[in-house]
C-alpha cells in the first residue's frame, strides 16, 4: 500500500535545541498532503527522516511501496555535476547506489586506476537494475524540460541549465515514474508562473501519494488533499485542502480555547467543593468519607492534566516606512542588458508597485540588478530622482558582509542600543537567533533578517528579488501587509502570484525579449498563460523598441 504513518516522531539537531515531538499522522494511498508551518519548525527535517537522511530521535514511521524523494536544493549545491550525475540523486535508492559507483568506476578507469574490471561490474550491476530504462526516462523528461537541446546527459552540465529547468526537469522525471511515494520539498522554487501552473496540473494528474512541503498558497490550495501543520512542538491535521485550512484552523484555536477554560472552571470548581468538605469533616467527623472522596476525585482530575492550549499565533511585524521622494523615482532610456530583452524605456513613479514578471531565462533579474546599480546595462541609461534611497533584496540572500557575523551584531550596525535591537529581532521572530551566524540561518530566516534590514536602513525604493520565496506563509502576508502600507516604491520579481495580484502595473519579458507593459494582474497572469496573444491583449503597451 503506497501510504504514508508517522507515529509519536521527535527530533532535535546535534547540540540543539528540540525541534518537534509528538509528530503522528496518515497520508492513505492517492493523497496529495502538505506540510505547513513557521519557518524553522521542521517541516524538511520531517521529509529528511522519512526519506531515510537523517535519523529520528524517537518514533516510527512506515512508507508503503517505491518511494522517491526531492530536496528543496535539487541542482543548485552542485552546479559542475553533469545533468546524470544530478538525476541519479533522485534515483530509486538501488539504482542511485548503482549509478554512483557506475561514475566512480568510469572516473577510476579514466585515471588508469582501473584496468576496465571494475567499470565493466558495474556497468552490468546498472544495467540488471533497470539503469537503461531510467536513462531512456531521463532523456524523454529533459526533452521536455529544457529549452535547448540535451544529446548527453552524461556530458551536460548542471550549470548549463537554469534553476527553473533543473527543478522542472527533477519534477518531470519524478511526476511520471510511478513511484508509489514522492516527497517533494519546495517543489515551485525556482518556477516561473507558467512552469507553477504546469507543475499544479500534473500533481493533479499524479496517482502517487505525495507529501510535500510548500510556501506557495496557490498551489496549496489547488493541490493539497490534507493538510499537516507543525505547530506547538507537534502536529494536528487538517482533513481538506489548504483553502480551507486557515478557517479550520481558526475553529480549532478557539476549540482549544473552549476546552481550557472547561478544564479551569472544573478544576476550580472541584477544589472549591473539597475545601467546603474539608471544613465540614473538620465540623462533623460524619462528612470524613465525603471529604476523602472530593480530595481523591479533585486529585485524578489534576493529574489528568489540561487539555492543550491554543497553539500562539507566530507574530511577525514587518515595518517598512519609507519616505517622501521625488514624483519620478526613475528613468528607463533604451535599457537593454546583452542580448536578454530589446532596448525599452520607461518611468517608474513615486509609490507605484512594479512586478517584473516573464519565463524564467528573460532578463528580470539583470534588470532588477541594473536598477540597483550593481549591473550596468549594455545600451541606454537609469536614472534616479532627488531624495531617493534605494534598497536591494537579494533572491539567494547572497550578503558576503553578513558572513561570520551573529544576527544581535548585523542589527547592532543601525540600532546601537541592545534592549531595542533585540525588541526589533523579535519582532521578525528572531530573538531566539540572535547569537547565531548568518550562513547558520535558515533560507526563510535568512530572508526575514534581509528585509529587517531593509526597515531599519530606512529606504523608500525597494528593489525585491524573489522575496517570498523562502518565507513561511504568515512572513509573507506579514510583508505583503508592511508594502500595503510603505511610503515609498516597490519593484519586484516575484512568481508568487498571491504576492504579485497586490501589485499596481507589470513589466513583462518575453522568451523573444520583447517588453510589455501590463495595467493590473489578470491581464498580466494572461500574459503569462498565452504571450504570443500579447499585441491583442487590450491595454498590454510595448515598451520595446525593435531595431533594424
Amino acid at each position: 500500500m503506497s501510504s504514508i504513518v508517522v507515529s509519536e516522531l521527535e527530533y532535535g539537531p546535534p547540540g540543539g535545541d528540540q525541534l518537534f515531538f509528538d509528530v503522528s499522522f496518515r497520508v492513505t494511498p492517492g493523497e496529495h498532503a502538505a506540510i505547513v508551518g513557521a519557518n524553522g519548525v521542521g517541516k524538511s527535517t520531517i521529509l529528511r527522516i522519512l526519506a531515510g537522511a537523517i535519523e529520528a530521535d524517537a518514533g516510527e514511521f512506515a512508507i508503503g511501496g517505491t518511494m522517491l524523494y526531492m530536496t528543496q536544493d535539487v541542482g543548485m549545491s552542485r552546479p559542475n555535476d553533469t545533468i546524470r550525475e544530478m538525476l541519479i540523486e533522485v534515483a530509486p535508492a538501488a539504482l542511485r547506489d548503482a549509478g554512483r559507483a557506475l561514475i566512480a568506476a568510469e572516473k577510476a578507469m579514466a585515471s588508469g586506476e582501473d584496468d576496465g574490471i571494475g567499470y565493466a561490474n558495474a556497468l552490468s550491476n546498472w544495467g540488471d537494475l533497470g539503469g537503461y530504462e531510467l536513462e531512456a526516462q531521463w532523456q524523454a523528461s529533459a526533452q521536455r524540460s529544457v529549452k535547448t537541446q540535451v544529446d548527453d546527459v552524461s556530458t551536460r552540465l548542471v550549470s548549463e541549465l537554469s534553476g527553473g529547468e533543473r527543478k522542472r526537469l527533477v519534477l518531470d522525471l519524478l511526476l511520471t515514474s510511478g513511484a508509489d511515494v514522492l516527497l517533494l520539498d519546495e517543489p515551485d522554487n525556482y518556477l516561473d508562473i507558467p512552469t507553477r501552473e504546469w507543475l499544479e496540473e500534473e500533481l493533479r494528474k499524479c496517482k502517487s501519494t505525495i507529501l510535500m512541503v510548500s510556501h506557495d498558497r496557490t498551489l496549496l490550495e489547488r493541490c493539497s488533499t490534507k493538510v499537516i501543520a507543525i505547530e506547538g512542538a507537534g502536529c494536528w491535521v487538517h482533513g481538506g485542502s489548504f483553502a480551507t485550512f486557515p478557517e479550520a484552523r481558526e475553529k480549532r484555536q478557539e476549540l482549544l480555547g473552549d476546552r481550557l477554560k472547561r478544564w479551569n472552571d472544573e478544576e476550580r470548581r472541584l477544589f472549591h467543593h473539597m475545601k467546603i468538605m474539608k471544613q465540614r469533616a473538620a465540623q462533623n467527623f460524619k462528612n470524613a468519607t465525603k471529604a476523602n472522596a472530593a480530595e481523591t476525585r479533585w486529585e485524578k482530575f489534576v493529574a489528568a492534566g489540561p487539555p492543550p492550549p491554543p497553539v500562539p499565533d507566530q507574530q511577525i511585524y514587518v515595518r517598512l516606512r519609507g519616505a517622501d521622494s521625488a514624483r519620478r523615482v526613475a528613468r528607463l532610456e533604451d535599457v537593454s542588458v546583452n542580448d536578454l530583452f530589446w532596448p525599452f524605456s520607461d518611468d517608474v513613479m513615486f509609490g507605484e508597485r512594479v512586478g517584473l514578471i516573464g519565463p524564467n531565462g528573460t532578463g528580470k533579474t539583470h534588470l532588477l540588478k541594473v536598477l540597483s546599480g550593481e549591473l550596468q546595462p549594455t545600451n541606454g541609461s537609469v536614472s534616479f530622482g532627488p531624495r531617493t534611497s534605494v534598497g536591494v533584496f537579494t533572491q539567494v540572500n547572497d550578503r558576503p558582509d553578513f558572513l561570520g557575523r551573529e544576527c544581535i551584531d548585523i542589527v547592532h550596525d543601525r540600532i546601537s542600543d541592545e534592549e531595542k535591537a533585540m525588541k526589533t529581532l523579535a519582532r521578525y521572530g528572531l530573538r531566539n537567533n540572535a547569537r547565531q551566524k548568518f550562513e547558520t540561518l535558515s533560507g526563510g530566516q535568512k530572508a526575514r533578517l534581509e528585509i529587517l534590514r531593509l526597515e531599519i536602513e530606512g529606504h523608500n525604493v525597494l528593489l525585491l528579488d524573489e522575496p517570498t520565496d523562502n518565507l513561511d506563509i504568515e512572513s509573507s502576508e506579514s510583508l505583503e501587509k508592511a508594502l500595503d502600507g510603505f511610503e515609498g516604491t516597490v519593484v519586484a520579481v516575484s512568481h508568487d502570484r498571491t504576492f504579485l495580484a497586490q501589485f499596481d502595473r507589470f513589466i513583462m519579458i518575453t522568451d523573444d525579449g520583447e517588453v510589455y507593459g501590463l495595467p493590473d494582474f489578470e491581464i498580466a497572469l494572461a500574459g503569462l498563460q498565452k504571450p504570443k496573444n500579447l499585441a491583442t491583449l487590450k491595454l498590454a503597451k510595448p515598451l520595446h523598441v525593435i531595431g533594424d
